[in-house]
């Protein structure tokens, strides 16, 4: 195991596991990796900075500044110094305080500023594990990209026996060894992500389209980023933030605008990734001017959007990977099948629009993948950022991956 030259922030937090923060933090050093610890103000009653800082051989910090000497301790530059963000163990208290956006310590600053990706691993009691609250905010903090460290089983800190231990420091940094074996697998691919609904204009106020919400795509459009690609975003009208700075963006409207700017990026494309709901028909006539309020019905003449999968699949050239997908609620596995063939695709993503927690607007998905080869699998139902991380996994398999 080789982490040479990887620089890992570690923040620790108010939780009987702080103990195995001596531990992990000794394991990544070992590992080559150095390591920058960060503790939470309840924390200090768990285990001393002194401790942390002698194995990390590095300053601990949990204030601002230090209150002798006043030298402000940056969250920004904290965060832009890392590589990779661990926080291990996470209270329920400081997983509430990522979920929501709250920001009262040296290290929830540091989370809300940073740029790396984010491992955490829970700890806490079986009952609070398990609580509502606290299960809503650990899909929350995974919806945001987040890596989850699931807590394991055994005996706990209050006498009784459950999942709720921090995973073990050994188990962590095998995780942390994996993450960076395939960080940069995608490196030097180009990748196109389209996501999001389109919107077909019925007059200058009204529109046709959907319930997508573009978290899926995004959550592909992250991952591939997390791995090394260069993205980039076709995106339709979505109210997620696409401003990171970590894609390309290309924001459309109509199914018109989204297939002309597909089409202008698409040869210089390694992988493309069709996950926007396209609509399939548009209105004949844009009205000029608003239309108004008059008979009890009213009809529309509709004709059919440009299939942007079909025609960008048959320009797909043998060293390139197209992915679709397709929601259904009846007859799923054939339609989505006929698509591979249809659509050339080497590689279909299903999902059903009649299961709870997946599909539209969820941050959650369950899908069946169905490879051109015959290959297929299923998941549980997971946030979709785990579900994106899939796919990618599914995209290496494909035949043409090189």
């Amino acid at each position: 195991m080789n982490l040479s030259g990887k620089r890992i922030l570690l923040g620790v937090t108010g939780s009987i596991a702080a103990y195995k923060s001596a531990l992990l933090t000794r394991l990544l050093i070992k590992s080559g990796a150095e390591v920058q610890i960060i503790m939470s103000t309840s924390a200090l009653d768990f285990i001393t900075p002194l401790t942390l800082a002698t194995l990390s051989k590095r300053p601990v910090y949990s204030d601002f500044s230090d209150k002798k000497s006043g030298q402000w301790h940056n969250h920004v530059e904290l965060g832009l110094w890392a590589d990779l963000f661990v926080v291990a163990p996470l209270s329920a208290n400081t997983l509430a305080k990522f979920a929501n956006g709250l920001c009262d310590n040296l290290l929830t600053a540091t989370y809300l500023s940073a740029r790396c990706p984010v491992m955490l691993a829970p700890a806490m009691d079986l009952d609070m594990y398990q609580h509502p609250s606290v299960r809503a905010n650990l899909q929350k903090v995974s919806s945001f990209g987040n890596i989850l460290l699931d807590a394991e089983s055994g005996e706990l800190a209050s006498g009784l026996t459950g999942q709720g231990r921090m995973m073990e420091p050994e188990h962590i940094v095998n995780r942390v060894n994996d993450f960076f074996i395939q960080s940069q697998d995608f490196k030097g691919k180009k990748v196109m992500v389209t996501m999001g609904p389109t919107q077909e204009a019925i007059d200058p106020v009204r529109y046709i389209s959907n319930h997508s919400s573009g978290k899926m795509g995004l959550s592909i459009a992250k991952a591939f980023r997390s791995r090394g690609a260069e993205v980039f975003v076709v995106s339709g009208p979505v109210s997620l933030n696409l401003n990171s700075g970590d894609f390309h963006v290309i924001k459309v409207s109509s199914a018109k605008e989204m297939y002309e700017a597909a089409e202008s990026i698409h040869a210089q494309m390694d992988i493309c990734v069709f996950a926007a709901a396209v609509a399939d028909y548009t209105v004949s006539q844009i009205a000029a001017e608003k239309i108004k309020k008059q008979d009890d019905t009213f009809d529309l003449q509709l004709k059919k959007t440009i299939d942007i999968a079909f025609e960008l699949g048959k320009r797909k050239m043998p060293n390139q990977i197209h992915v679709g997908f397709a929601l259904e609620t009846e007859n799923e596995e054939a339609h989505a099948k006929a698509k591979l063939g249809k659509k050339n695709f080497d590689m279909v993503v299903l999902n059903s629009a009649r299961e709870d927690g997946a599909g539209f607007q969820h941050d959650t998905n369950r899908v069946k993948i169905f490879h051109q080869n015959g290959r297929s699998i299923e998941s549980k139902l997971l946030p979709k950022s785990e579900i994106a991380e899939l796919i990618l996994d599914e995209v290496k398999i494909a035949p043409v991956w090189v």
